[in-house]
């Protein structure tokens, strides 16, 4: 399990990338309570991708409902731009604080995909396509090559004798 010193260094390197996108400062007391409305969030991905969310549509104020749904926008917006659903976190992930590292992994998510997509991003870049073309005859001779020990020996080694916990009984 993650320190909560690894915990905030995260937070703040994600924050940090945040703020690079959006070209300006963001809170940084309370990290699940500074993006728990969801107004940043929207904010954050109409920056990435233009109009994802209509600025009429973002609500700065109101009650609990209406400021979920400013999350629940952000993450139909993410999954848009390209971040696997299953990479994405539940809205009580964040709202009511209930597992922030997932929230941190779907940003982390967030900041490949913007790799990939030319923007400035945050964590590992994923893979590109790395196509071959071989031969029939390299297919051939990879296919009907043994290497080192595939084939290899035990060299006499069994498990005869060997008992692992008690014997099974089978009664007629």
């Amino acid at each position: 399990m993650a320190s909560k010193g690894a915990d905030l260094e995260q937070e703040n390197e994600i924050l940090d990338w945040m703020e690079t996108i959006m070209g300006e400062k963001l809170p940084r007391g309370n990290f699940g309570e500074d993006l728990k409305n969801g107004v940043i969030l929207c904010r954050f991905i109409n920056k990435l991708a233009p109009d994802s969310i209509p600025e009429k549509k973002i609500a700065t104020s109101g009650g609990g409902f209406k400021l979920r749904e400013n999350v629940e926008r952000f993450q139909k917006a993410i999954v848009k731009y390209g971040v696997p659903q299953e990479e994405i976190f539940v809205t009580v992930d964040l709202f009511e604080k209930k597992n922030l590292k997932q929230v941190r992994l779907t940003l982390l998510a967030l900041g490949r995909i913007a790799q990939n997509k030319g923007q400035p991003g945050i964590g590992p870049k994923m893979s590109d396509e790395n196509k071959r073309n071989f031969s029939e005859e390299q297919i051939r001779q990879g296919r009907d090559a043994q290497i080192g020990l595939q084939a290899g020996s035990n060299k006499g080694a069994s498990q005869a004798g060997i008992n692992m916990g008690k014997q099974r009984m089978i009664q007629d």
